[in-house]
């Protein structure tokens, strides 16, 4: 816990200046909030004294206590104002840091990565470390020096009811520490609940239409009760700790001060103490249990976030499979010479995904990858734009090593078409724009015109500031698609990747789209992955996949002449066999 604890902190990041400064204010408020009883008992002790005192006697120190007083509620203000400002700023920073992270982790990584948790990871993350922030240089850090530094100087008042306050403050401190200790297990499985409750929430919003379709709505509800069931079962044993720890601190209070003035009286009549001290002392006995309670309150919220910040520092700790070498250089335009070398690749490292694949396309050439579903077509082609490397062999374009090209001056050159669109619920001219954010009217026009998307467009309400639905949804399918191509046709890349693009359409529509394609490949060098064989009928040449490997290769009717496995695809959609 502590660990992480440091961890937040060294999050400051460019605030650590300020977070220095206001733990120095933090050490002046402690050290004049424990002046004001000590001036405060040598005022009563003046007062008390036979003979009394007259206004002019205890004018000075009453007047140095009203002044450390008004110093005390200034310095306050001060570092609450500069501790909400330094939380806030921090806040927003490290939550645009996660984003961009985020975004830079692979395609692997958001496979097993439901998005809702990811959401819940950053909101949960930085709102705990600013609250962290907050309250502890608004609060926390005087609290902890005045326990650890201005507690020992109580005994240089009067060292006999100094080491009671002591004794009494440590031995419940002690007792929290324990208490923390045997939850904290049982905390991290509360957050297992939780982040299981995050993620089956979000799961359920994004399939509404599937659970509406099949009448699920009650079994969802019912499911999602059992979960939160099971996650109160795992939180109540730590809110009776918790509980537990709240009485014994309220116990130990009411015991500290009862201790202090029964000792404090003793002493008293002995003449080792007198009314002053007895006074001073219970009122820093009061203010030290208060402080103690602030901390073991500061103590409870790290706790409970630990989990939670453990899970964000986890997914800031992921490293990219795929980062830049040094050295690795903008290769500005590429051609699209492609070169596959013997690749290899391996999800598991104990089974290759794909192995010995080796082709070369020249630039402005359309090959198609053909095969059943496993067979290594989606793996070859994320080789290509670098969701992952191989493990044996390498990709070329124009000659270079992929490798040694940064990936950001790579995938400027690539563009793809995913088998979903994945369209932004943002209008459509900023999905278009994605594409190209400079991109004039008259190119975002003529990607619309090239792509068979112009005309629903503009029956859309508002043409292209229509705002999407989630994901695209208020289209359909083949709408969603042509957008889609639209919006790498902005882009304009010389390589153009087409995964699984007309799957999901009807036939009218999938001429509508496979025009936009044909319009879309024209001077690029274009790779299609397809299943349906009609929308590779015009590829320049069809490598046909089994089982990792290339079994076959040639032109369409090249193919279907050979009998072989493209020919038994081919035959099993309908497909005559060739003559």
């Amino acid at each position: 816990m502590i660990r992480i604890y440091l961890r937040v902190l060294g999050a400051l990041g460019a605030e650590t200046r300020l977070a220095a400064v206001l733990v120095l204010a933090n050490a002046v408020l402690a050290a004049a909030q424990f002046g004001e009883p000590v001036l405060f008992g040598h005022i009563i002790d003046r007062v008390t004294r036979p003979g009394g005192d007259s206004w002019p006697g205890v004018a000075m120190p009453l007047g140095g206590w009203a002044a450390l007083g008004l110093f005390n509620v200034a310095c306050g203000v001060a570092l609450a104002f500069n501790a909400d400002r330094l939380s806030h700023r921090r806040r927003l920073d490290l939550t645009a840091g996660f984003f961009e992270h985020v975004l830079h982790l692979p395609t692997s990584f958001h496979g097993a990565n439901h998005s809702g948790r990811l959401l819940k990871v950053m909101l949960e993350g930085v709102n705990g470390m600013a609250g962290l922030w907050l309250s502890f240089f608004r609060d926390n850090c005087a609290s902890f020096v005045a326990l650890t530094v201005m507690m020992p100087l109580s005994l240089a008042v009067n060292w006999r009811l100094g080491l009671l306050l002591v004794g009494l403050v440590t031995a419940s401190g002690t007792a929290t520490l324990l208490v923390l200790r045997r939850t904290e297990a049982l905390q991290h499985g509360v957050e297992r609940h939780n982040t299981g409750l995050a993620a089956r929430v979000a799961d359920s919003f994004a399939n509404v239409p599937v659970i509406q379709s099949f009448t699920r709505i009650g079994s969802e509800a019912r499911s999602l009760r059992r979960v939160t069931a099971d996650l109160l079962a795992a939180q109540m044993p730590v809110l009776s700790w918790w509980a537990l720890a709240a009485v014994a601190t309220r116990a130990a209070s009411t015991l500290t001060l009862l201790s202090i003035f029964v000792l404090g009286l003793a002493l008293h009549f002995r003449g080792l103490a007198s009314v002053g001290e007895i006074v001073a002392f219970m009122s820093l006995a009061a203010g030290l249990i208060a402080r103690l309670d602030q901390l073991v309150g500061f103590a409870n919220t790290l706790f409970l976030q630990v989990p939670k910040l453990r899970d964000f520092f986890a997914v800031l700790d992921t490293v990219p499979a795929v980062a830049d070498r040094p050295g690795a250089r903008d290769p500005g335009r590429l051609h699209g010479a492609i070169a596959f070398e013997d690749v290899a690749f391996s999800y598991d490292g104990r089974r290759d995904a794909i192995a010995g694949v080796s082709f070369s396309v020249v630039a402005g050439e359309t090959v198609a990858l053909v095969g059943e579903t496993g067979s290594g077509k989606s793996t070859t082609l994320g080789l290509l734009h670098r969701v992952f490397d191989p493990t044996r062999g390498r990709v070329t374009v124009d000659g270079t090593d992929l490798r040694d090209l940064s990936l950001g001056g790579l995938r400027r050159n690539i563009g793809v078409v995913f088998q979903e669109p994945m369209l932004f619920a943002r209008s459509i001219e900023e999905n278009l724009r994605m594409g190209a954010l400079d991109a004039s009217p008259e190119a975002i026009a003529s990607a619309l015109h090239r792509a068979r998307a112009a005309d629903f467009v503009a029956r859309q309400p508002e043409g292209l500031a229509t705002v999407l639905g989630e994901r695209g949804r208020s289209l359909s399918g083949g709408e969603r698609q042509r957008l889609a191509i639209a919006r790498v046709l902005l882009k304009d890349p010389p390589i153009l990747l087409l995964d699984e693009a007309t799957s999901a359409l009807d036939a009218v529509t999938e001429r509508l789209v496979q025009d936009a394609i044909d319009a879309a490949a024209v001077g690029r060098t274009t790779f299609i992955i397809a299943h349906r064989l009609s929308t590779v009928r015009r590829a320049d040449r069809i490598l046909v996949f089994h089982e990792g490997r290339i079994v076959e290769h040639g032109g369409f009717d090249e193919l279907l002449r050979r009998g072989g496995r493209f020919a038994a695809l081919a035959q099993a959609q309908g497909f005559a066999p060739a003559e």
